[in-house]
């Protein structure tokens, strides 16, 4: 589609900017481009930083592309009570000590799925209007990204991150609306995810900030999207004089939101527990600018296929605290996936 192997498509305003990307390259700074981290635990494999370079801006014009009139059925990589079974054995893990919180993620599949991905995209970002909606394509893949959180942005020597922990849904009423968005507000249990999810992300900005910036401008701040209520925080600093790119990726990445605290025992305890592999999900994407500044958005609320072998997944997690209830977290995983499912015709099953 649009004649090109790489591309861009990202919603800007109400209108949407396409660009081409180049083949795959080692990251150079001050060139315009796309980064793309898939999920790794650095601690096993390293990071893998992935650049294209923005060859060039493409006209887009929205138009009515083939719909998607069939049902997708997705499964899941563990039923209900795996997932259940498995958020239990997390909680022993916390009371005993070996970490105090864990992003746990579960994962909806399907083996040979028909769907255009651009459609797909239009119909997601109108179901969700979600500040870094955007469509990439690598190759055979793509990423069909619906994601409200940042992970990073650099402007200058200021340095942000958005670390989002707590999810209510909308009302059905203003009233309902504004009830459930002070349930959240108020939540011990909510308050308690973000907060660690905050000191993570502090920890790890403080290893690349100039003494003493580090600050956190927003804390439990309630940001309001067209299909879910989300609790989020906000950390920032100066950075360091003679810091790179990489310096900054290795101190942050995976991100405090998307691991647990502390960052590696959570990592490791996702390598045991999680029975699909992440790859691109709770990764990171964005531009970077000729100047290097740079804005990136976790992976998240988006849907992953692969033209080639048909695959087509989606993945939702929620932290998992010593306060959460197994059943609630797996109702939460399904509020995060309903858009997903409703963009794609999908059931699960």
């Amino acid at each position: 589609m649009f004649g090109v192997n790489n591309y861009f498509l990202q919603a800007h305003s109400s209108k949407y900017r396409l660009f081409e990307l180049g083949p795959l390259t080692k990251f150079q700074l001050g060139k315009k481009g796309l980064c793309l981290f898939p999920y790794q635990n650095p601690v096993k494999k390293g990071i893998d930083l992935c650049f294209f370079p923005l060859l060039s801006q493409i006209e887009f014009e929205e138009k009515e592309f083939a719909q998607n009139d069939s049902r997708i059925e997705l499964k899941a990589s563990e039923d209900k009570q795996a997932y259940i079974k498995n958020v239990n054995e997390i909680k022993q893990h916390i009371q005993l000590g070996d970490l105090y919180e864990m992003n746990y993620c579960t994962e909806f599949f399907c083996e040979n799925a028909e769907i255009n991905p651009v459609q797909v995209y239009l119909k997601l970002n109108e179901l969700t209007l979600a500040p870094y909606s955007s469509l990439a394509k690598i190759g055979d893949d793509y990423i069909i990204c619906a994601s409200p959180e940042l992970f990073l942005k650099r402007t200058g020597k200021e340095l942000i991150t958005k670390p989002i922990k707590g999810t209510a849904p909308r009302g059905k009423s203003k009233e309902e609306d504004e009830r459930l968005k002070e349930e959240l507000y108020t939540s011990k249990k909510e308050r308690t995810e973000n907060v660690m999810a905050v000191d993570v992300a502090r920890n790890d900005l403080s290893v690349i900030a100039s003494r003493g910036s580090v600050s956190v401008n927003k804390l439990y701040n309630i940001e309001s999207y067209q299909t879910v209520h989300q609790m989020v925080s906000t950390v920032k600093c100066e950075l360091k004089e003679n810091i790179s790119f990489q310096d900054i990726i290795q101190a942050t990445f995976p991100m405090a939101s998307m691991t647990g605290a502390p960052k590696i025992s959570a990592m490791n305890l996702i390598d045991e527990f999680e029975g699909f592999e992440r790859k691109y999900y709770s990764g990171a994407m964005g531009r970077v600018e000729e100047n290097g500044d740079f804005e990136f958005c976790v992976i998240i609320r988006s849907i992953f296929y692969n033209q080639r072998t048909k695959r087509l997944s989606i993945a939702v997690g929620s932290a998992i605290t010593h306060l959460c209830d197994p059943e609630k977290e797996y109702e939460e995983c399904l509020l995060k996936a309903n858009a997903l499912l409703r963009a794609l015709n999908a059931t699960l099953v």
